[in-house]
């Protein structure tokens, strides 16, 4: 009974039961202490790595976690939309409307376009009557005209056309048009302007569409 009895309680010590004072080692090491469980985030706990050894960047998901995905409580990965084919770029759109019209930037645009457009009309003239001088054909209407208007030898009374259309009086003629031109274009294309904003207050103006290719 004694021989019972002892055994039991060297038993009861190594079980760390009652009878016992200490726990002693198993198998002379001790027992490696139970695996942690994760994080409930599914995150990686802080580790101390060695020198030289490559750490995980940080938030790296733990295989198996509730959060990750393929684990407990995670949904797997769906992969993206493939990407468009082709190669053919996107067309961005936008739609912008003209709401008001500065009169006086207008009334100095149309003042240089007109300016422009005058000092055309003036050289288009000169070049004009220049080249048809240089082919004879004033000088022959002018023959002409003698010949169908003269009373016999006499050619005093005939009908002069080089007095009429001289290069002087064309020029002249051709550059108060020109200035006429000017003021008239410069105060239409301003009178216009001042209409445009008044319309554009009721309807909200002229609305563009514009593309750009990326």
């Amino acid at each position: 009974m004694s021989g019972a009895t002892g055994a039991g309680g060297a038993t009861g010590g190594l079980a760390g039961g009652p009878g016992g004072t200490a726990q002693q080692p198993y198998g002379g090491q001790t027992p490696p202490p139970p695996p942690s469980a994760p994080p409930a985030g599914g995150f990686s706990q802080p580790t101390t790595y060695a020198k030289g050894q490559p750490t995980p960047p940080r938030g790296t998901r733990v295989p198996g976690a509730p959060g990750a995905p393929g684990g407990p409580g995670g949904q797997p990965r769906r992969p993206g939309p493939p990407p468009s084919g082709g190669g053919t770029g996107r067309t961005r759109k936008a739609r912008l409307r003209v709401t008001k019209a500065d009169p006086w930037s207008v009334m100095k645009v149309s003042f240089l376009l007109s300016l422009a457009l005058g000092v055309i009309i003036i050289v288009a003239a000169a070049v004009l009557w220049m080249t048809l001088d240089g082919l004879g054909v004033f000088s022959s209407l002018n023959g002409t005209l003698k010949d169908v208007t003269g009373s016999g030898s006499d050619s005093s009374g005939a009908f002069d056309l080089m007095s009429y259309i001289g290069f002087g009086k064309v020029m002249l003629f051709t550059t108060l048009i020109a200035l006429v031109d000017i003021v008239l274009m410069t105060a239409l294309a301003t009178l216009a302007a001042f209409i445009y904003n008044s319309a554009a207050g009721f309807t909200g103006g002229i609305e563009l569409t514009l593309a750009e290719e990326d």
